[in-house]
């Protein structure tokens, strides 16, 4: 989600002092690699992912959409998908239209959607199983692109990306990563059934995937059980 992060200071630049203002520095030149090495590279491979995944003609409610990059990129070859955002700020210029809300209640009715969408977005909220829900009420599928806390290191390789890639907008980062059988346990406890899911996403070029990639990442279709 697209919280402001809680260290942000609300004084102006003068006032801060020098440890801050370089700690400003250093995020914003991460921001920019970031932007260069990754960005573009990742919301292709994700919009082709979901891209994938979405039903023919579906109503998608992109949940955390951010800028809506991603969906700009799905809308080019899924022309028939009809595409809009929530988030809790509206950066300048989004791809798709966006509305505000508070990161807990989807402002929407039972079942608006055909799909729901959330992308790298649960592990930003101190609740995952509350949003899941929300999307499950408002959606009958789910898309769920996220992280997997498994094998040696990965608590702190996710939270290196998670702060090079969301840092420098100001994105929350609770570092709320979940293990397969938290992610099984809470779809069990919601109804919901994975029908599709796939840990070979192709984020990263050599050598970056070897250290980045290692099957930390997931792409999954929720369905009802019932």
């Amino acid at each position: 989600m697209k919280n402001p992060v809680e260290f942000t200071s609300s004084g102006s630049n003068s006032n801060m002092s020098s440890a801050g203002k370089r700690r400003m520095s250093f995020t914003s030149m991460a921001g920019k690699l970031h932007s260069g090495l990754v960005l573009t590279r990742r919301a292709s491979v994700l919009a082709k992912h979901m891209s994938d995944l979405i039903p023919l003609n579906a109503r998608v409610l992109d949940v955390g959409c951010g800028d809506g990059m991603i969906d700009s990129l799905i809308q080019q070859t899924r022309q028939d998908v009809s595409l809009s955002g929530i988030d809790v700020m509206v950066r300048p210029n989004p791809g798709i239209p966006v509305k505000v809300f508070d990161g807990d209640a989807i402002p929407y009715p039972d079942l608006s959607f055909d799909v729901a969408m959330f992308v790298d977005v649960l592990h930003h909220t101190k609740d995952p199983l509350r949003l899941l829900k929300e999307g499950y009420r408002v959606a009958r599928t789910m898309l769920i692109k996220d992280h997997l806390r498994e094998g040696l290191f990965s608590a702190q390789t996710l939270r290196f990306m998670d702060w090079f890639g969301n840092a420098h907008h100001g994105v929350a980062l609770p570092y709320n990563y979940w293990s397969s059988n938290q992610w099984d346990e809470a779809f069990r406890f919601l109804g919901l059934t994975p029908s599709k899911r796939e840990s070979s996403l192709g984020l990263y070029p050599a050598p970056l995937s070897w250290i980045f990639e290692r099957k930390l990442h997931f792409v999954a279709t929720i369905e009802r059980s019932n």
